[in-house]
This record gives structure tokens, sequence and C-alpha cells, in this order.
């Protein structure tokens, strides 16, 4: 008869990890969890929590400005960027002690170190072996930089979150949610800023329509956006980056920053003694069930590589501990996931993208509005809104719901209740709007445009 010491081993101390333990020892399991780093993952760390405050500083600095139309008259405005990262930090301190605080109410046996995988019951962390009868990884991913000549002059966004000034000029590969955000918050603090995307469109995931209009958007605020290129190399040149770009040009910069994709974090985990099987790019296949190829031993997060949002983590851990210690055979749904990019202006996705809905549906509508919100009809801004729907036409079901403009994620959170119960066009047309917001345009447009 097998003895275990644990009944669920956790190797990561992510939002996922962390989730599923907490789960799995309220469900009555003995659960142990080990973590390398500060416990919350990328999220909490260097992701979602400290790019969505620096985020909000950014937005203060055309708050003055637009301040201006309504009467205010502000001078000596002056930003402290070793004031902005004292606080951010000061603020992930207090979320990695709340999650510490989480695990240990729920006896969590937490672990500060590498795990590996020894045998499909046996994790090995600082040289202690553990027993558990199940095994689940939730070590999330990180930033990948390219391949080119020069590329350690560059950083990543694990590094953007410490620097030690604000960059006069920064040079920003990719154009993926990372990239569009970081190049918005680097803007919106006084700092000059390219976007250099070797495709000739951004936002590439999401609807054609999101990325084009905020393209025109970002480069109204003064960010230049270079389409169709790539650094070629980066050499020093005194306290100044060289970067070399496909199209010709030269730039002297301070900052090189890399968001050119992510991978998983697999590496000296000990997948191999085990044989758990993975794909090219490293992530672990899993069924639907979160099993992978090895008996008990289970993946979630974005080192499965689905979809790389914190909520879809948390939702794959809640699955995998209730079927694991409640009998449950719960099955995640990826559909109808709503998301935003933190990018000024925001922008918001849910459902299906046009080019996907024809793909799928014969008969699809589409409902467009862009319109100036009323607040920048007296702040001086030239900036502009998107909305738009997809509807199924036979069905009159929507589809998918987009958006470019201020708070969207705001907006679109409720809209993803609606779908999440199949919402139809013409209950969207029943409802009442809620005037002025810019959210009221969703409820308002009538009139097809294809």
């Amino acid at each position: 008869m097998h003895t275990y010491d644990y009944d669920l081993f956790t190797i990561g101390g992510g939002s996922g990890g962390v989730r599923a333990s907490r789960f799995a020892a309220q469900y009555g399991a003995r659960v142990a969890l080990a973590e390398a780093g500060p416990l919350g993952g990328t999220c909490v760390n260097v992701g979602c929590i400290p790019k969505k405050l620096m985020s909000y500083a950014a937005h203060y600095h055309a708050d003055f400005e637009e301040a201006a139309g309504f009467g205010w008259s502000l001078t000596g405005q002056r930003f402290d960027w070793p004031t902005l990262i004292a606080n951010k930090d000061r603020e992930i301190t207090r979320l990695n002690g709340i999650y510490d605080q989480l695990l240990t109410n729920a006896k969590v046996h937490v672990i500060a170190g590498h795990a590996q995988i020894l045998d499909a019951h046996t994790v090995v962390v600082n040289g202690q072996s553990y027993r558990a009868h199940h095994i689940l990884i939730a070590t999330g991913g990180h930033p990948v930089r390219p391949e080119l000549p020069g590329s350690e002059l560059g950083i990543t966004s694990d590094e953007f979150f410490h620097l030690p000034a604000l960059p006069r000029h920064a040079v920003v590969q990719g154009g993926g949610y990372i990239a569009v955000e970081l190049a918005s918050i680097l803007n919106g603090l006084g700092c000059k800023v390219t976007l250099v995307q070797r495709g000739t469109q951004i936002l590439r995931t999401m609807d054609s329509d999101l990325g084009h209009f905020l393209i025109s958007e970002m480069r109204k605020k003064g960010i230049e956006i270079a389409l169709d290129t790539k650094i070629l190399s980066i050499t020093a040149s005194g306290d100044s980056k060289r970067v070399a770009l496909s199209d010709g040009r030269t730039l002297d910069s301070d900052c090189v920053l890399f968001a050119t994709g992510r991978q998983p974090n697999v590496k000296g985990l000990g997948l191999d003694n085990v044989g758990v099987q993975v794909r090219e790019n490293g992530s672990i296949i899993v069924n639907e069930h979160f099993a992978t190829s090895v008996d008990n031993i289970y993946a979630i997060g974005d080192v499965i590589d689905r979809v790389a949002l914190t909520p879809v983590a948390l939702a794959e851990g809640m699955i995998v501990a209730a079927n694991l210690f409640q009998h449950g055979r719960k099955l995640m749904s990826y559909e109808n996931i709503p998301t935003a990019v933190f990018s000024h202006p925001n922008v918001a996705a849910l459902g299906l993208t046009e080019a996907k809905a024809r793909e799928k549906n014969p008969h699809v509508k589409i409902f467009k509005s862009e319109f100036k919100a009323l607040k920048h009809t007296m702040s001086g801004s030239t900036e502009r809104c998107l909305m738009k729907m997809i509807v199924d036409a036979d069905t009159d079901r929507v589809l998918g719901m987009h958006m470019v403009g201020a708070d969207a994620g705001e907006i679109i959170q409720g809209f993803a209740v609606a779908m999440q119960c199949g919402v139809t066009k013409a209950q969207v047309d029943a409802t009442i709007g809620v005037h002025p917001t810019i959210a009221e345009e969703f409820v308002t447009m009538r009139t097809a445009v294809v």
C-alpha cells in the first residue's frame, strides 16, 4: 500500500497553483506547494498588477492636460519614477504576504525552493524528497529574447518593472498586448517611444479592427509605430544603445524592450524523468481534465499554453481541485472569455472575431460605431472610441463584442455575463442604456454596417 506525505503537491505559487492548492486543502486534502520565487507568480510580481498600477500612473499626464478644458489651472506637475517604483513595490510585497496568509490559513505547506519531479509520485525540493498522490504543475511562463546580435543589451517585461530610471527614449519590439501596454505606459510617463513590429498589424490575435484603430490612437499620442519592421542588431554606444532596424534606420535609445512572446517554465522540472509529453515550444500536453500523459500528474495555466490569462488559470485550478477531491467531472470552457489590453486607450475583446465568426457562420451581421466620448468634447483630446458587435444573422445570437476606448475592460465584463447566457441582439436592443456613458453605445447600435 502506498503511503504519501501529501495528497497533492503543487509546483508553482502563481495564481493557478495557489488557487488549486487552497481549494484542494479546503476539500480536506493534505497539500504542499513549492515556489522558488515570491508568491503570486507573474501576475502579481511582473505582470497584471504592477502593469495596471503603472498604467494608472501614466494616465495622469493626459488627465492633467485635459483638466484645462474643464476650468482647472494646474501648474508645476512633476513626475518622480523612484516614487512610483517604491510605492508599486510596497503594494506587491503586501500582496505577496496576502498570498502567503491565504495558503497558511488553508493549511497548505509552503516550501521555498525549486522543485524537480523524480517520478509520478516524488518531488525533490532543496534536496528533500516528498511523496504525493497527485502532482500539479503550475509553473507559468517567462518572456523570451529574440536571437539577434546584441540582444543581451535589451530587457524584457520582467526587468521593466525594476528599471532604476525612466528612459528618455525606448524602442519596444513586439505587437502583442505586452508591447502596446508597456509602450503606452512609457509614453504616458514622458518617454519618447518607438514601437517596432515585424508584422503589418498589432494585436493580431484579436479582431483586426481593434489593432488598426489602436495604431491610429497611439500615434496621436506621439508613439512612433514602425510596421513590417524588426530590429537587426543592438550595439552599445556610450550610455545609449544603437538600434539597427530592417527599414534602414538607426536609432539611439537608452532602453530596448523586447515583448516578443513567452515560453512555458519547464526547464529543470524533470519532465524527462517521468516522460511527461510536451509540445515543441515546451508547453505541457494535457487532456480535458488537465491530466498529462503520466498518471497522477496534472498541469494548468500558462505552462499548458492554452489561454494565458490569470482568471483562466484560476478557473483551471478550481476544476482540478474539485475533480480530484470532490469527485467532480467538471470541464473548462474556453468560449466567451473576456480580455482587456491596458494600452492607452484600452482595448477589450469578447467572443469571436469577425474573421472567426465568418468561418463558422454563413450569415453574419456586423454592427460598428466610432465616436468621440462626451468627455473629450471639452477636454481637447482627439481620442476616439470604437465599438463593434458581431451577430449570427440566422439565430440573432451575439457572437462577439469588441471595443477600443476608456475603461473598455470594465465595460466588457458585464456583457461577458450576457454572452455566457446566450444573449441575442434583440435582447441587447431591448436593454435600456445608462446615459450619458460610453457603454450605452453597445445597446443603441441598430443598423448593421455589413
